[in-house]
């Protein structure tokens, strides 16, 4: 998930809480107010009702004519006058006893029970004991709150709605830097180092941002210069000797003094020498773009035929190696054979992992397959030797790393690494399974050159 998302998600949900808040308040005192106004109006009730009905001179016609002019009728409306009798004791008139007891204790209360609201007080007139109680159902006020639920409840879904678009663009706004700068770095590569970063103004994070990636810039800049001068140079060091050695072949290869025996060595060693100076050049190539193809002859390759040719390279190499080819997994068709890259490069990779598989296995029988499987073709070895103790198996593709089992055998720990990074460069992947005493299996998948193209 980006930022941007996760910023408006979590703009969303806080704003979501605090608006919950928000209403959950609003309708707690709505529900105060509206009771505590509710039960005034049943307590000037009360108070109406006893002056009325039990002072002195106290005129009914006249009480009810005040109730209709300035009281408003409620739901359910009733009055209840109860006098108490010569011990003192009052009987209920039909409404709840807790109600009832606690005008008695306390001389004065209200009560509610679902929507039906008490009012109750004890009057003494002429040394006479009442308790006048107004009862009615607050109707109206129940509607005011159900009203103001459903206006919360619209207001609370529209909140949302802009809440949600005004988080999006509060989130657009806060990473559009972030955005720039990742612009910016994606089009920087290995042939325009000396471009940098826009560096604004201030001491915020963004700034501090740009000002790192401007000084780890600086420092691949001079990293890259200083591999670039070291690849010229050591392909003028090396290119130079080995021309020399070519120019003494051909030499020897046209004396006619030179019996077959011989011949046939030097025309060999001749064979070698064009591939090593290929070698080299394509190696250099890889490393002056730094591994990422933009500047390497791509060609289709037949792997069928790159791998026999790395098999034959192995043998000469390696003369006691036992290898076996299986080509059983290969399509009719010649065009699934195909791979877009550099001939040489995967000739190099394919040969470094065989001859790693024969060396480690004291010649064993080392088994080559090369099959297709899900728009790839796989370049599988498979080898009966001394395998990669489990520990160190995620390090075998670190250069110069070796395994603790490999002392008695040569080598520097640069074939795999360096294989690894061809097979990259070809948009493949490699995976090794590998087992002390029992072998090692590596496979490299390679996409089809048909599927590239497509």
């Amino acid at each position: 998930m980006k930022i941007t998302s996760k910023i408006t998600l979590l703009f969303l949900g806080l704003s979501t809480a605090i608006l919950l808040l928000l209403n959950v308040f609003i309708l707690y005192f709505e529900y105060q107010f509206n009771y505590r106004d509710f039960f005034k109006r049943l307590e000037a009730r009360t108070n109406l009702t006893a002056e009325i009905n039990l002072l002195p001179g106290g005129d009914k016609n006249a009480y009810q004519e005040v109730r209709n002019r300035y009281l408003e009728q409620l739901d359910g409306e009733k009055e209840y006058i109860v006098k108490a009798n010569k011990n003192g004791k009052y009987k209920n008139p039909g409404v709840p006893d807790e109600f009832f007891q606690d005008i008695i204790t306390l001389k004065s209360t209200t009560y509610r029970k679902d929507n039906k609201f008490f009012a109750g007080k004890v009057f003494t007139i002429n040394k006479d004991n009442y308790i006048v109680i107004a009862t009615a159902l607050n109707a109206y006020g129940l509607r005011e709150i159900e009203e103001l639920q459903r206006i919360l409840l619209m207001g609370f879904a529209g909140a949302l709605i802009i809440v949600f678009f005004v988080g999006r663009a509060f989130s657009k706004y806060t990473i559009a830097p972030v955005r720039k700068i990742i612009q910016k770095v994606n089009s920087i590569t290995s042939d325009n180092l000396h471009l940098r970063l826009d560096e604004p103004r201030g001491k915020d994070e963004i700034a501090e941002l740009s000002h790192t990636f401007n000084n780890m810039l600086n420092r691949l800049e001079t990293a890259f210069e200083t591999q670039n001068n070291f690849v010229s140079n050591a392909s003028h060091e090396l290119r130079t000797p080995l021309t020399v050695i070519n120019g003494e072949l051909e030499l020897a290869l046209n004396d006619s003094k030179t019996d077959e025996k011989h011949h046939q060595a030097l025309k060999v060693i001749y064979d070698e020498s064009n591939k090593l100076i290929q070698m080299l050049n394509s190696l250099l190539s890889l490393a002056q773009t730094g591994f990422d193809g933009k500047k390497q002859n791509w060609q289709p390759i037949r792997m069928d035929e790159l791998v026999l040719e790395a098999v034959e390279s192995v043998k000469k190499i390696i003369p006691k190696s036992n290898i076996q080819v299986d080509f059983s997994g290969l399509p009719a068709d010649a065009e699934g054979l195909y791979v877009s890259g550099n001939v040489n490069l995967l000739n190099l990779a394919a040969t470094n992992i065989i001859s790693n598989g024969c060396k480690y296995s004291h010649n064993d029988i080392v088994d080559v397959k090369l099959f297709t499987q899900n728009n790839s073709i796989v370049f599988s070895v498979t080898d009966h030797g001394i395998g990669i103790p489990a520990t160190e198996v995620q390090h075998i593709f670190e250069p110069f790393f070796r395994a603790s089992n490999t002392h008695d055998y040569s080598g520097h720990g640069v074939g795999l690494p360096l294989t690894l990074n061809i097979i990259r460069l070809h948009n493949g992947t490699i995976g090794i399974r590998s087992e002390v005493n029992s072998g090692t299996e590596i496979q490299v998948f390679l996409p089809l050159y048909r599927a590239n193209s497509n």
